[in-house]
């Protein structure tokens, strides 16, 4: 597995105003789709391209698309929906499919409670969205999800990641065709499994507490 944490600037000025506690959730939501597609322009750099031929009003000339089958895009429920719409604008093409997973705040277990994807997903790329790569479990259960369904390789696009979750990721995927890009590296968990310094929980920031 790779990890890349992606060193610039404008990330860390975005990120910065994401982690302080006095963002409100519309300045929250925005700056998190602006940091999305700054992330999601380093994560397509290996996306799959062909030639093809055009001409341009002076002549003829060779260029590159998208090559088939599209890739896919994989928010997971709910934090992940605040990172679609940053994603899909750089890659307005992509499929889009929808993993819904809860975690047992006692256990650290995640579990998924619904599913909305291809079942064939061979030689697909896909990027899974979801804002905290924090104990792993998440993401593990989701990407071997995608893996079972035939899936060639997997990006995690994730505004935080702690070492531990990296850590879980690297040992339960070791050999999967997998790659995590995210704007920073934190510091730990807490013992209530939460990113430190992080930015609290990214859900309740981009959508409020209600339920």
């Amino acid at each position: 597995m790779r990890t890349h944490v992606v060193d610039h600037p404008l990330v860390a000025h975005k990120l910065t105003t994401l982690r302080d506690e006095r963002t409100d959730s519309p300045t929250f939501r925005r700056l998190a789709d602006e940091l999305v597609t700054l992330l999601a322009y380093e994560a397509t750099r290996d996306v799959r391209t062909e030639l093809v031929d055009i001409t341009t009003p002076v002549a003829a000339t060779t260029g590159v698309r998208l090559s088939h089958p599209k890739p896919l895009v994989v928010p997971i429920i709910r934090a992940g929906l605040g990172m679609l719409d940053g994603m899909v604008r750089l890659l307005p093409t992509a499929e889009v499919g929808f993993l819904g997973m809860i975690r047992d705040e006692e256990t650290l277990q995640a579990a998924t409670y619904a599913s909305r994807m291809p079942e064939d997903l061979s030689g697909r790329q896909v990027y899974v969205l979801d804002p905290m790569l924090a104990t792993g479990g998440t993401l593990v259960a989701a990407i071997r999800d995608l893996i079972e369904r035939g899936a060639d390789d997997v990006t995690a696009i994730c505004l935080l990641a702690a070492p531990e979750g990296v850590e879980l990721m690297e040992r339960e995927l070791a050999g999967a065709p997998v790659t995590v890009v995210t704007a920073a590296l934190d510091e730990r968990l807490n013992e209530l499994g939460y990113i430190v310094p992080g930015l609290g929980d990214a859900g309740d920031r981009l959508y409020g507490t209600a339920g």
